[in-house]
């Protein structure tokens, strides 16, 4: 079927006197066919396929058959599965392909328009949240994935987001906080997707099944309600969906950046205009204006962003140390094989066994080990034997990195008789004085090659 566009041009051509060979010439079509496609009605619109199927060009289907049927099926039962409608036009005699038909029935199929239900949030009733990931392009050429994390109140539009290294549980729980703390409170439901950051598992109904404990036990301290939605699912979120693509097409995707910390800077200073500057599309007024009315709804936060722990169940090991992100924690050997609780905050980590408990630094380098004094001091008399405790403070001090590791092997090989008292006495300055200082002392030692604990114990004075 010539397209209508080219039939529109035909008659036009044909209206203005040119010939039936010249008109056949410009178009490119028979002189036939400028005869017939001429005296055809007015060309009044250009949707080809649709006058195509008008016409039923071309081979008519094999499921044009059943038409009458399938159409009285659907006025009766508007629901019927095709696979239902597949079977009864079988018996019916149908020998066409399943596709043919699906397509029938895509065409009958009498058409449900669910009308869209929108929210709007009242003052401190939700907030909506959402990671999200950006190429940035600096103006040096590099490339980086950015990770972000957005909140953003529904009544007010006051908007919080921050950089992130990563979307993992314990990096959406410490932000939610941050973001709750600079906002002045919390309101009664946080607004979220599904990703495993919150809920584990759910039911084909959309019931949580199981929720991320992590997350989960940050939802209770702050008394905080939760609201999931299905993703994409933009009528469940009213005024604030699409978070995410509002955040990248507002700020990442027009502006142009020299580094991380000069978009971290501007990043600041577009959501001061944002929140205070600029009238929100939605309400007409700044967000800044409408957060003076929320703030008295919202709640005061239970956790500051300082005080904010992770409950993480531990159990102490073997060896009396226990495992968590490749980082190891001593406790007291007595706690050995009792389950506890690690509480994981920001720059600390405080562990729960039984009785027992410790207090340590928390550890960023992978693989890092902490031992606490007193620990040390517990193991070494809990072991029996000789032989048994030197080795385990010759572990203690293998434990302290690589260049105490060297030292300690020139060490045995040079002094093979006199090796046990000098971890004896490296042992005890481990104790007095701690692992920096050792690790430096050992350092100093092995450059100045000098090999013994009286080297060491010399290089800790100075």
């Amino acid at each position: 079927m010539i397209n209508l566009l080219k039939r529109h041009a035909i008659q036009v051509l044909h209206r203005a006197g040119h010939t039936l060979e010249e008109i056949a010439g410009l178009v490119g079509v028979s002189k036939r066919t400028v005869q017939r496609v001429a005296a055809e009605p007015e060309v009044t619109h250009v949707e080809t396929a649709n006058e195509r199927a008008r016409r039923r060009v071309g081979r008519p289907s094999k499921a044009e058959q059943v038409r009458a049927s399938v159409t009285a099926w659907l006025k009766a039962e508007p629901d019927l599965l095709g696979v239902e409608i597949l079977r009864r036009a079988k018996l019916d005699g149908y020998t066409g392909s399943k596709s043919a038909l699906y397509a029938l029935v895509g065409t009958l199929r009498p058409a449900t328009i669910r009308p869209i239900m929108r929210f709007e949030g009242l003052p401190g009733e939700f907030t909506q949240h959402d990671f999200g990931q950006v190429e940035v392009r600096f103006l040096d050429g590099r490339t980086q994935r950015v990770h972000f994390f957005a909140s953003r109140l529904k009544y007010s539009r006051w908007a919080e987001v921050s950089v992130v290294t990563n979307q993992q549980a314990e990096t959406l729980a410490r932000t939610l906080v941050d973001h709750f703390h600079a906002v002045g409170g919390i309101p009664l439901l946080a607004v979220f997707d599904r990703p495993k950051t919150v809920a584990l598992r759910w039911a084909n109904d959309g019931t949580v099944t199981e929720w991320n404990p992590i997350f989960a036990g940050v939802a209770l301290d702050l008394r905080l309600g939760i609201e999931l939605c299905w993703p994409y699912a933009a009528n469940q979120k009213g005024s604030t969906e699409n978070l995410v693509g509002w955040v990248k097409g507002s700020f990442f995707k027009q502006r142009r950046f020299l580094d991380e910390e000069d978009l971290r800077a501007q990043l600041r200073d577009w959501l001061f205009e944002t929140n205070n500057e600029r009238p929100s599309r939605a309400t007409g007024v700044t967000p800044a204006a409408r957060l003076a009315e929320e703030l008295p709804r919202l709640r005061p936060l239970k956790v500051t962003p300082e005080s904010l722990a992770l409950r993480i169940p531990v159990v102490v090991g073997p060896t009396g140390y226990v495992v968590h992100d490749t980082h190891r924690y001593s406790m007291h050997p007595d706690a050995i094989g009792i389950a506890g609780t690690l509480f994981l905050y920001r720059d600390s980590v405080r562990i729960v066994a039984g009785r027992f408990e410790a207090t340590h630094a928390r550890l960023l380098e992978r693989q890092a080990i902490s031992t606490l004094p007193e620990h040390r001091t517990a193991m070494v008399a809990a072991v029996s034997g000789k032989r048994g405790k030197r080795y385990l403070q010759r572990q203690h001090l293998l434990d302290l990195g690589e260049a105490v590791h060297l030292f300690l092997t020139e060490l045995t090989h040079r002094r093979p008789r006199l090796w046990v008292a000098d971890v004896e006495r490296l042992h005890d300055m481990l104790q007095q004085h701690g692992p920096a200082v050792l690790i430096a002392a050992c350092q100093q030692a092995l450059e100045a090659q000098a090999f013994g604990a009286e080297y060491v114990a010399h290089f800790v004075t100075r």
